[in-house]
């Protein structure tokens, strides 16, 4: 039989203290969590009486809206109400390209492919020029701005953006709407809303 151990009982000093989660002298709170709440309500009540009911109405159809959305439908409207400055040289070079020009432009881009690109066969040619230039990478970010602020972007960069496609993008403004034209494909994409039907 092994032999028994000699155990030490260790009393515990009467000075020393002890940790205590309770009690008033204990309490912990986060400065300030309660008063920014209470100051954003008083803030969104004073701003909801003083304004005026068309207002709230604008406010409120901009909650439906996306940021990228919401970004270049201002950036569409910032454009619309600045004064009618004269075009620059290169959309009036943009404004000459005629349409077999930009046919010859998307043709030679095919023969660089090894393969013809059946997912576009129903969409038209200046869409497919368009959705070249939102998905190249070399122009810089295409989500949330405007394809055409984009395309100057570009160029003020010396990044040296296709002419075409300034062409093609004129050229849709002229004759659909300019929100639709303005906002790319990708912010399109990642902005749907998807309606699922239950199984």
């Amino acid at each position: 039989m092994p032999p028994k151990r000699r155990t030490s009982a260790i009393t515990p000093k009467a000075g020393q203290s002890t940790l205590a989660f309770h009690g008033a002298s204990n309490k912990v709170t986060k400065p300030g969590a309660r008063a920014q709440g209470a100051k954003k309500t008083l803030v969104a009540s004073s701003l909801l009486k003083d304004t005026d009911p068309d207002i709230t109405e604008i406010v409120s159809t901009d909650e439906e809206l996306t940021t990228a959305d919401a970004a270049i439908v201002h950036q569409a409207e910032q454009a619309a109400s600045a004064p009618q400055v004269s075009s620059t040289p290169e959309e009036e070079r943009a404004k000459k390209i005629s349409d077999a020009r930009i046919k010859k432009y998307w043709a030679d881009k095919e023969k660089q492919r090894k393969s013809r690109r059946v997912h576009q066969e129903d969409i038209t040619t200046h869409e497919k020029i368009l959705r070249e230039f939102d998905m190249s990478g070399r122009y810089g970010p295409c989500t949330g701005i405007a394809r055409l602020k984009r395309w100057k972007r570009a160029h003020r960069l010396e990044l040296d953006p296709p002419i075409e496609v300034l062409a093609v993008l004129l050229k849709e403004m002229e004759s659909k709407d300019k929100l639709t034209v303005q906002r790319s494909r990708v912010d399109e994409l990642l902005n749907a809303r998807v309606d699922v039907e239950e199984v």
